[in-house]
């Protein structure tokens, strides 16, 4: 059985199954009988409507299609419904559409840490593209920031249906390693600045909104006082957040450590404090543990030992006392239940099947940048490594990528598609010329910054279970 016609079953069973297909603007969904007649080509439109989670969705179609379905998943959102998107924004996505592809997106119904919809939805997504258009010949799962994560786990789950994957600012290690490192952030700054604030709660929380303001009132107080700066330094190297954060600074120098630790600083809400409450919630508890890590061990693997010893010393502290602060505080166990549905919802084996080229920028911190490096590693041990490219740009920020840059990803998927080599396509040279072409033919915005040829560390924290330590 060919791959087309696999993917055809496969989708067809979607649509048998009980799948109800909304009505489409621009032209009207064929039944399951008509769906193997496989047109490649539909009259432009958009179409949308509503899948049986009550997830939103649209369906953008081209005047010729390429014959390449782009399957869009949001990233993290605090609000429930609205309207789907079917790209990161309307520029990208009337570029795609000029350039032939076909787009959809859907819209979970709930808030928050949706990607157990979104693993269900996106397939179901993909099968009323597929009734409308015809058989596709490539189907991308892409997204962005948790939309990267649940892109990689749709190519993992149904590689009957996803043909390669494009994850852009992705937590692509997932959410288990992504939190477990924000932990150790957390609780070395409350065991250093604030033992006894029970409002600077690390796990099983209770209230958000009144915990993120507790961490601000400690960390802005920290930070006007030499020995508040080394901690935050110190909690956020464990963090491994990266020294140049900030969009629109210049890159710190390596020795001007006051400037690597205002950039630490200022990423430390965002890249550490992040919202817990609704994904312990989706989990049934807490899915993050601290016991068994060595923090001496973890702050001579950050690569920022040299600016924590020297803002230390400048400040008088023992980083030796401190660390010792650290080893003898009580530790934090995770709940097992809530561990085990992190692991399906998502936290990727790297067992893939088809391409993936995935996009980061050098200096994000929500995820870190050191996600991409963790799951490479996964991706090695699971046999998949010619088949997985990453590209960097390097620039702080997340998700801020120049449209240009986001349009190279997308040819150069699409070229590893249709020819079944990588050969030089994802390198930083060639990626740039891309976008500096599409630039000039089509007006996206360039941006300022270059791909380069970046290789993170890995996560501090890379485990997917207990188990795993």
């Amino acid at each position: 059985m060919t791959s087309s016609t696999f993917r055809r079953s496969a989708l067809c069973l979607l649509v048998a199954a009980g799948l109800t297909l909304s009505p489409l603007a621009a032209h009207a969904a064929p039944s399951a009988a008509a769906f193997s007649a496989a047109p490649l080509a539909a009259a432009p439109g958009e179409g949308r409507g509503t899948l049986p989670s009550g997830s939103r969705y649209v369906l953008l179609t081209p005047t010729e299609w390429n014959g390449t379905l782009l399957v869009w998943s949001p990233g993290y959102s605090g609000s429930a419904g609205g309207e789907a998107s079917a790209g990161p924004d309307p520029d990208v996505v009337a570029w795609a559409l000029d350039e032939g592809y076909a787009l959809a997106g859907s819209k979970p119904a709930t808030a928050g840490w949706s990607v157990r919809d979104l693993l269900d939805d996106q397939p179901q997504l993909a099968a009323v593209a597929a009734a409308s258009l015809g058989t596709p010949e490539h189907v991308v799962a892409w997204g962005s920031s948790m939309g990267g994560l649940t892109s990689v786990a749709l190519l993992e789950n149904n590689p009957d249906v996803f043909d390669g994957a494009l994850p852009l600012c992705g937590s692509i290690a997932g959410a288990i390693p992504m939190l477990n490192q924000a932990l150790d952030g957390a609780f070395a700054l409350r065991m250093l600045l604030a033992p006894g604030d029970d409002r600077l709660e690390l796990v099983d929380v209770q209230n958000e909104p009144a915990r993120q303001a507790a961490f601000r009132e400690v960390l802005e107080a920290a930070q006007a006082t030499p020995e508040g700066r080394a901690r935050i330094a110190l909690a956020a190297s464990l963090a491994q957040i990266p020294t140049w954060t900030q969009v629109g600074t210049p890159e710190p120098n390596p020795r001007d450590f006051a400037a690597q630790q205002d950039q630490l600083y200022r990423a430390f809400l965002f890249g550490v404090i992040s919202p817990r409450e609704p994904l312990e919630s989706r989990a049934g508890g807490n899915f993050s543990w601290n016991t068994g890590v060595d923090y001496a061990r973890s702050l001579n693997g950050s690569g920022n030992a040299l600016l924590v010893r020297a803002l230390y010393a400048e400040a008088g502290l023992s980083l030796r006392d401190d660390l010792g602060v650290l080893a003898d505080a009580d530790r934090i166990a995770a709940d097992p239940a809530a561990v085990e549905y992190m692991q399906a919802n998502a936290t990727p084996t790297g067992r893939i099947a088809g391409p993936v080229l995935s996009l980061h920028e050098t200096g994000d911190t929500a995820p870190t940048v050191a996600q991409a490096e963790t799951y490479a590693d996964r991706v090695r041990r699971g046999g998949g490594n010619a088949i997985l490219r990453q590209a960097f740009v390097d620039r702080p920020g997340h998700c801020a990528f120049a449209d240009a840059e986001v349009a190279a990803v997308v040819e150069t998927l699409q070229e590893r598609l249709d020819t079944g080599r990588w050969a030089n396509l994802a390198t930083p040279r060639v990626l740039d010329q891309r976008a500096d072409r599409i630039a000039d033919e089509s007006g996206l915005d360039r941006g300022t910054g270059t791909f380069a040829q970046y290789r993170p560390d890995a996560m501090l924290r890379p485990e997917r279970a207990p188990a795993d330590r």
